[in-house]
């Protein structure tokens, strides 16, 4: 248990930067705000679901950090 809340705060951290990192490279290319707009999206999309993929692990539902596969 303490090493899934362990890896859930590396995937925190590595959220965190990943979105401090992008924006910032994002605010300092000369990009038209729709274009920008779009990345932000789907910036905001794939870090979501890197979020959403450690809080199943967190509970044993997916990811590396406990999922079952069963064959039928």
């Amino acid at each position: 248990m303490i090493e899934t809340l362990i890896m859930l705060l590396v995937y925190l951290l590595i959220v965190g930067l990943v979105w401090w990192a992008a924006t910032t490279i994002i605010a300092l290319l000369p990009l038209p705000p729709p274009i920008r707009q779009i990345i932000n999206v789907i910036l905001i999309v794939v870090l979501c679901l890197i979020i959403i993929y450690a809080l199943l692990g967190l509970v044993g539902e997916g990811g590396g950090m406990g999922l079952r596969l069963h064959h039928l």
